[in-house]
């Protein structure tokens, strides 16, 4: 469904859904935007489907309680055995002295 829909098409759904949560949540555009730390026209540009910083739709998703479902956004990638292996390198196993010159 998201990957046929245009970029605006999208912050639309988005807002639109933002806006379902909040009147789910007997919330009004003020209430929401006092909580998030934004202003009302903010939260309103929200849900019109209009773009706002990402720090700001953090800030009203966390107040909506969907900010878990970041983790679906970019999900933590998986890293194989091998690759973990090449990443952190050969882990040392001793120490050794480099033998000094000196005769002290």
């Amino acid at each position: 469904m998201w990957t046929e829909m245009s970029n605006p098409a999208i912050l639309l759904k988005i807002g639109s859904r933002i806006r379902e949560t909040r009147i789910r949540q007997d919330k009004t555009q003020a209430e929401l935007a006092l909580a998030s730390g934004v202003t009302p026209l903010t939260v309103a540009n929200i849900e019109k489907g209009k773009s706002v910083s990402t720090l700001i739709l953090i800030s009203v998703l966390r107040e909506l309680g969907l900010l878990e479902n970041l983790e679906n956004l970019v999900p933590e990638a998986k890293i194989s055995p091998l690759q973990l292996k090449k990443i952190q390198g050969k882990k040392r196993s001793r120490v050794r002295r480099l033998k000094s010159n000196d005769n002290e």
